[in-house]
């Protein structure tokens, strides 16, 4: 369950910067006022917390059914 939610908060902060780098358009400034406000540093603190709880995906051994 944390790692769904972990790859979802990573995937919702790698969409956010390929709008940025694409686009030059930040969906968290749009939505949230960016990281001067107490909610946009949630939303990038909370895709950073996202991506860091992927890491142990990358080292886990492949499960045999």
């Amino acid at each position: 369950m944390l790692e769904k939610l972990a790859v979802l908060l990573a995937v919702a902060g790698g969409l956010n910067w390929a709008l940025i780098g694409l686009l030059g358009i930040d969906a968290v400034e749009l939505c949230l006022g960016g990281a001067v406000t107490i909610p946009g540093r949630v939303a990038y603190t909370l895709a950073a917390m996202g991506g860091v709880g992927c890491l142990p995906l990358l080292f886990r051994e492949k499960r045999r059914h």
